[in-house]
């Protein structure tokens, strides 16, 4: 009996000890704060940042995607996925609802931005608002009650599973269904009202022939010194090498299995892009991301590219 207890205290010792050095326990750094400095421990944590390429990596992935670059389908298919990709994004939200995208609690640490001036009225709008997987978190942590945010999504679907959502506060909250593809925009608000506008992971999804209008669209929204803030997939991303001959659109550009569409930006493009409709440049980098499965050792490197622009 009593070595019976001995053992479980010497067990449940280890159990405890086990839990305290084991580092999903600890307390982890903020988003962006976490560098390989030396190889030989690239298995201690889940993920590193801004994790340098070298030319072999480069080229490995290069040769990458030029193999699945090649265009297979025809030009009724391309339209089609084009004319139709609201009802691809209306059936992924019919199939999964609000529980593939997790919310973006880190956007505070990379955009401080959106919890400036608790106290002053202010406006933010999302481009692509899906299910409030980035709205919600801003009106959870804003105590500013003078903060309006409005969000669009050409997905009816998305914009309905929002709208019945228990976080939804109608009263800091429009979101409205608009496909930002369209020449002309119809939103509830005036042209040079908005403080913020929010564009992550969205612009992937529309056809690269379709950005300058957006942007141009998004330039008109702006106050003056109004802020763009961009996230978005980067060439050379996981996402993008994964991808099988067979599913490219044109250069950079795939549909996946789904029916959804995605592009892969290079900082240069997105420079230009903004640069061009007479925004000015506050931040534009690539964000290379090194992610890692310790139980597997496997090693995954992820790319997007972060932006800032302002309205004179």
């Amino acid at each position: 009996m009593c070595s019976n207890i001995m053992l479980g205290t010497k067990l449940f010792s280890k159990i405890i000890q086990s839990r305290y050095c084991h580092t999903r326990f600890r307390k982890k750094p903020k988003f962006g704060s976490r560098y390989l400095r030396d190889g030989s421990n690239i298995f201690s944590f889940n993920a590193w940042d801004d994790v340098e390429w070298n030319a072999d990596q480069e080229q490995e992935a290069l040769k990458k995607v030029q193999l699945n670059s090649a265009v297979q389908f025809s030009e009724n298919q391309i339209e089609k996925y084009d004319k139709e990709a609201n009802k691809f994004w209306d059936s992924f939200y019919d199939i999964h609802d609000n529980k593939f995208f997790k919310d973006r609690h880190w956007l505070f640490t990379e955009f401080p931005e959106l919890s400036a001036a608790p106290h002053k009225e202010s406006a933010i709008f999302e481009l692509g608002c899906g299910v409030g997987n980035t709205i919600f978190p801003i009106l959870q942590y804003s105590k500013n009650e003078q903060l309006r945010v409005y969000g669009c999504d050409f997905s009816e679907k998305a914009i309905q599973i929002m709208r019945e959502s228990d976080n939804f506060d109608p009263k800091r909250c429009n979101v409205f269904v608009q496909d930002i593809a369209e020449d002309e925009w119809s939103v509830p608000f005036p042209q040079n009202s908005i403080d913020i506008v929010v564009v992550i992971f969205v612009l992937s999804a529309v056809h690269p022939e379709k950005y300058k209008n957006i942007i141009s669209n998004i330039y008109k929204c702006l106050k003056p010194g109004g802020l763009v803030l961009f996230r978005d997939y980067g060439r050379f991303d996981l996402a993008q090498l994964r991808f099988k001959p067979g599913r490219s659109l044109g250069d950079n550009f795939y549909v996946r299995g789904d029916g959804t569409r995605v592009y892969f930006f290079t900082e240069a493009e997105v420079s230009t892009l903004f640069t061009e409709q007479g925004f000015i440049e506050k931040e534009n980098r690539a964000d290379r991301r090194l992610q890692v499965n310790r139980g597997r050792l496997l090693k995954m490197y992820r790319v997007w590219i972060q932006a800032k622009y302002q309205k004179p």
